[in-house]
Parts: structure tokens; sequence; C-alpha cells
């Protein structure tokens, strides 16, 4: 690796003035041929030294000049790595501007930065520490949603009603409020965007979705829902209580993968080997989370006396977990294009249903009735969801295994 000495050491003067300064090995007069005023013409005439050329001499400094905002704005010589990673450049990449990898062309990058602009070396970046006010806001959504439901099972009639409206108003709430804040908040601390939306179709659909489906196929319903499990029109709370209940486990899984990613960068020295060290710190953040979301609908199925439905609740849970993962580290298009086609997928199931009681669409039905009948209600949901969350887990391990996803987000945005 070339050093910053030798970048920056000024060529070895070849000119007559040169040899006028005193130097050792200056030739002697003898040996130096009289300046007549013929040949003064000819001396004046002759080709003069240039300057050598910084570009082509000092690859480093040219590269510094197009990213000249990025080794500005950067805090540490991670950052400027992860931001040469993101307009892609790789080890490879580095090895023509004579460096080993992207992290020891970052940090003469940043050390030059440094010295150039006479600025004192700034702390590295950290991970986010746990706060109570988030803590206390992952909490809130499980919290409500148990109230409300202990509130359906306990009343009824009117009040029943008055109970199921407010308690879905008031998770919601808290829902976007866990959204906005903490380990599960976006980058620039945004609201939450259109993926938001589709998320809370797919928890209503939780809720009432498979009892709709199961009594439309069977000719229903034939009422509204009752808030019961055993009405006309089934409700299943135990996928959605045991969902809100791991927002918690889902912002402290997720605030351990972002701290043990930011601490594996500090300890890289190349892009392949972070890549490496987080590919399995992802898929054991992953386990953690879906473990624990099995737990809580143990724990659910056994208060509430209901079907634990396993397969649809954890496939949701895993698409839901790897959207947020994603979109809190800057790729949030994805998991809204993912999300969007998973609801619509769902949505279109129903449609087919009802729509193929029309004169001469009953073909439609058929792919959803023969589900139905085979695996039950619940595999609509978990072939969508289980097929979308495989979806967001390949592209979270090409993603979230690169430098730039754990790099501190852009103030100036």
């Amino acid at each position: 690796m070339t050093g910053l000495g030798e970048l920056d050491r000024p060529e070895t003067p070849t000119s007559p003035k040169a040899w006028d300064a005193g130097s050792e090995r200056a030739p002697s007069p003898a040996a130096t041929p009289a300046t007549t005023p013929a040949s003064a013409p000819e001396a004046a005439a002759g080709p003069k030294p240039s300057a050598p050329r910084r570009g082509a001499a000092d690859p480093v400094k040219a590269l510094m000049h197009r990213h000249r905002e990025l080794c500005e704005r950067a805090v540490d010589p991670l950052e400027i790595a992860a931001g040469l990673e993101a307009h892609g450049i790789t080890d490879r990449t580095a090895a023509r501007f004579r460096h080993r990898d992207v992290f020891s062309l970052a940090e003469e990058m940043y050390a030059r930065v440094s010295r150039d602009g006479d600025a004192p070396p700034s702390s590295a970046p950290t991970a986010p520490r746990a706060r109570a006010d988030w803590a206390l806001l992952t909490l809130l959504p499980g919290t409500l949603c148990a109230a409300a439901v202990a509130a359906v099972h306990l009343t009824h009639g009117q009040a029943r009603l008055v109970a199921a409206a407010s308690g879905t108003l008031a998770v919601a709430l808290a829902l976007r409020a866990a959204l906005c804040r903490g380990p599960l908040s976006r980058p620039d601390r945004s609201a939450p965007g259109r993926a938001t939306t589709w998320t809370a179709w797919l928890l209503a659909y939780a809720v009432l979705g498979s009892g709709l489906l199961d009594s439309a196929v069977a000719g229903g319903p034939d009422g509204l829902p009752t808030g019961t499990a055993d009405g006309p029109w089934p409700l299943t709370a135990v996928p959605v209580l045991a969902l809100t209940l791991a927002c918690a486990p889902a912002a402290w899984t997720a605030h351990f993968f972002t701290a043990r990613a930011h601490r594996k960068l500090a300890a890289s020295r190349g892009l392949e080997d972070f890549a490496a060290a987080v590919r399995p710190l992802l898929l054991g953040a992953f386990a953690l989370f879906l473990g624990a979301l099995a737990a809580l609908l143990t724990l659910c199925a056994a208060v509430l006396d209901e079907p634990a439905a396993y397969a649809e609740a954890l496939t949701l849970g895993a698409l839901l977990f790897l959207a947020r993962l994603l979109t809190t580290h800057g790729f949030a298009y994805a998991p809204a294009v993912v999300l969007t086609g998973t609801a619509t997928i769902q949505a279109a199931a129903l449609a087919a249903v009802f729509t193929s009681r029309l004169p001469g669409c009953g073909f439609l039905a058929a792919p959803v009735e023969a589900l139905v009948t085979t695996w039950g209600a619940g595999s609509v949901p978990t072939l969508a969801c289980g097929a979308a969350a495989l979806a967001l887990l390949v592209h979270a391990t090409r993603k979230l295994t690169r430098a730039s996803a754990h790099a501190p987000p852009d103030p100036s945005r």
C-alpha cells in the first residue's frame, strides 16, 4: 500500500536551477559548459520540465474528489467504506487504487481529509442504545391487544361491539407509535410508509380472513362476526394477540442484530469478511424471533383455549419481521412490494370464492376450494406469507450483509 508520505513526496528537481541551490552532487564548473550568448536562445527555447499530474500519480485524490461530500461528512473510516461500497466499489476495485480492500482505502481517504482540513478526529459511530421510551412503546401494542381481547370475551351485545372498535383503534395507534420510534423505525425517523397499510390488512386477515374464507366455501357466512371462535363468522384472536405481543421481541432482536453488526463492521478488514460474519448473525436473529413468537403462540392458545394456528401465524410473523428489518436499514421498496403482493393474493382468494357464485363463474373458486378442502382455510395465508417471507429472507441475506446497510443515515436527508 502506498503510504501517505509517498503520495505527497515532492518530485526531485532536475532543472538547472536545482544545481544552483548547492546540491552535493552538483557538477563542477569544468564539467559544465559555459553558456554563451548564442546558446542562450536555445536554452530558452528548450522544453521545460512540467509539473507531475496529480490525477495520474495520485488516484486516491481523484477518488476523494468524486466522493467529496462523503469524505467531508464522514465521522469514521467505516462510514467512508460503507459509502464506497454503496457506490459499487469492491475489494477488487480497491486494488486499482493500490489498496488490499475497501476498508484500507477508506482509512487513507479519511486520514487525508482530516489532515487536509485540519479537523480533529471524530469518535467512531456506535450502535444506538436501548432506551426506556421505545422499550415501553414496543410493549404497548401487546398490552392493549390483550386488554381488547379480554374486553371482547367479557362483554356482550352492543358493549362487545364498542369494546372491539375501541380496542382495534387503540392497537392501531400503538403499532404506529412503535413503528415510528426505536429499533423498528425507519432510518430517517419518518412516519411509516405505505407498507403499514398492507401490514394492517394482513393482521386484520389473521383475525377475520380465515373464518370468512371457511364460511364462504361452505356457502356462508350467515351473519356478522360475534367476536367468538364458534360463531357464524369465526374470529381467531390467538395469532394477532401473539403477533402484537411479539413486537417487543422483534424490537429487541432487531436491536441485537444492529448492535452486533456494528461490532462486526469495526472488526472486519474486508467486505467479504464482513458479509461472511453478518450472514449467520442475521439467520440467528431471525430464528430467535421465530422461537419467541412460537412460545407466545403456545401461551396465548392456552390462555384463550383456541387453536394456535402455528403455520399461519409463524409465516406471517416471519414476513412482517423481515419486512421491518429491511425497512429499518433503508431498504423499504422490496418489503412494500412483497407485502402488497401478499395482501393482494389473500384478497383475490376471498374475491374468487364470492365471485364464483355468479352464473358461469364457478370455476374461479376451484383452486381455493381445493386448498381449503385439503389443508383448511389457513393454508391460503400460510402459502402466501410463506412464499413472501422466503423471498424477503433471500433478499435480506443479500442486502443486510453489506457494509452500506449499517452506515449511519445521511444527516442532510
